[in-house]
């Protein structure tokens, strides 16, 4: 862990990869619930880093969470949200060769992991999945596409994540969902948020 000021309110918490990122994120939310963390503004979970804003002293609170005894994710009880897809993605045949596998199995490989919101970004309500195996890791197209629809499932590098509007977009996309990951007229607007965790569940193409 190593940790660095971000101007004279902010603490930049920088870990080894983003498990232990996840394990910080998930450890300050459960403190910040149970009165028991300083006050703080924003908590902004990132890849490999958590940045903490608005706190009154960094360089004390640096000095605090390095004592922290932190549990890993995996002794964790969450929620889980369960959003159905069906596997009928443009790039289902190229992700199969990728993988190794039937095209028929990719389904059931990516559906029997439990995913994890690891950080937020790109879109509102686009949220960076992790949990599939690394042998299970792909590149991004070699072009994008202009256009990607709604409610699209991608996966790129050791991420899985879900359009929630059309945009461009590079992920190898597998399948579609008609889940709403985005709604201001919500609350909260975002279905998705860091730490959530997710299971995709496959319907009928």
């Amino acid at each position: 862990m190593r940790t660095m000021a971000v101007g004279e309110r902010a603490l930049l918490v920088e870990l080894a990869d983003g498990e232990e990122a996840g394990a910080l994120h998930a450890e300050l939310l459960r403190r910040r619930a149970g009165g028991a963390l300083p006050a703080v503004r924003e908590i902004v979970p990132a890849a490999r880093t958590v940045l903490l804003d608005g706190l009154d002293d960094p360089g004390r609170f640096a000095r605090e969470i390095a004592r922290w005894e932190i549990p890993p994710l995996r002794a964790r009880v969450e929620d889980t949200i369960e959003v159905p897809v069906r596997y009928d993605g443009p790039d289902l045949a190229e992700v199969a060769a990728l993988w190794k596998v039937p095209e028929d199995r990719v389904a059931a490989v990516h559906s029997a992991a439990e995913f994890r919101v690891a950080f937020c970004g790109f879109a509102p309500g686009f949220g960076y999945l992790t949990g599939l195996p690394a042998r299970y890791a792909v590149p991004r197209r070699p072009t994008p596409r202009t256009s990607v629809p709604p409610g699209s499932l991608g996966l790129a590098g050791p991420y899985t994540g879900v359009y929630p509007r059309a945009s461009p977009g590079g992920w190898q996309l597998i399948g579609t969902t008609s889940t709403e990951l985005w709604n201001p007229e919500r609350e909260p607007a975002a279905l998705l948020s860091p730490g959530t965790r997710v299971r995709f569940v496959p319907e009928p193409s």
